[in-house]
């Protein structure tokens, strides 16, 4: 299901850049951990799914797992920083074409993205599957996105090229949350640990609806005075949840004994 990506501008050089501040290899390690983490969850499938990030301090760089490798083998030394172009500034390999097509079209014509996570982790995937609005405001999980999520209607087969990047980026415009129907999820973060927090959550809330729908009982919504006054309870403390929640992952990792830091 994976494609190699031909290589970009060929006969350029990528210019050297300076990579190795400490706010680079904070990321790497945070950016590491949630690979990592997503593996524990479940939310991998094989070696086609992906995350980036924006590289500190450098706005046309980013951060990608190389081709071939699950999730659990991802570590901060085996991120790739690539450019836009396609071009493989730093680290061994190779981004999958589909990863690059992706992200490099979300980051480049949405900078308010700095972490963009695309998985087709079964639960949120289901929902993605069905007719209709894919998450419900049921429970307050779920809340944490109310009015926060784009659906994409239209499948257009594998993003193999810019257009059909450029086409899921203008599908999620301002959301965070990008139901791709068909297909899965991207989840776009202002920072690495947010956009892990909102792909464990997103997770987690769909796998709840899904356990109430296979009920077959009636479905209680949530009426959109209170939502909206949840939402904007759960948006004030964000942030900094997110902050704790990746770092809580960081520590099970390390107790673990997975050196995602290598």
């Amino acid at each position: 299901m994976a494609h190699t990506l031909s290589p970009g501008a060929p006969g350029t050089a990528p210019a050297r850049r300076q990579l190795d501040s400490a706010a680079i290899a904070q990321a790497r390690r945070e950016l590491a951990a949630c690979f990592q983490l997503a593996a524990l969850h479940g939310f991998e499938e094989g070696v086609c799914n992906h995350f980036s990030a924006m590289v500190p301090g450098h706005d046309d760089l980013f951060f990608v797992n190389p081709y071939g490798y699950a999730f659990s083998e991802i570590t901060a030394s085996r991120l790739l920083i690539c450019d836009f172009d396609g071009r493989v500034i730093d680290g061994e390999g190779e981004p999958e074409a589909t990863a690059f097509y992706i992200h490099a079209r979300v980051h480049r014509l949405l900078p308010r993205v700095k972490a963009a996570f695309h998985t087709h982790m079964p639960n949120a995937t289901a929902l993605c599957l069905v007719e209709g609005p894919p998450l419900l405001w049921l429970g307050q999980t779920a809340l944490k996105f109310y009015g926060r999520t784009a659906v994409d209607e239209r499948y257009n087969g594998l993003a193999l090229d810019d257009a059909e990047g450029d086409r899921i980026a203008a599908a999620m415009g301002d959301a965070d949350i990008l139901f791709l129907k068909n297909h899965g999820v991207m989840v776009a973060g202002a920072t690495i640990a947010e956009a892990w927090d909102d792909l464990y959550y997103l997770e987690r809330a769909a796998e709840v609806q899904l356990r109430a729908m296979s009920a077959n009982r009636p479905l209680k919504p949530v009426p959109h005075d209170i939502a909206q006054r949840t939402y904007e309870q759960m948006r004030a403390g964000d942030a900094e949840s997110a902050r704790a929640h990746l770092a809580s992952g960081m520590r099970q990792l390390r107790a673990r004994g997975i050196d995602f830091d290598a």
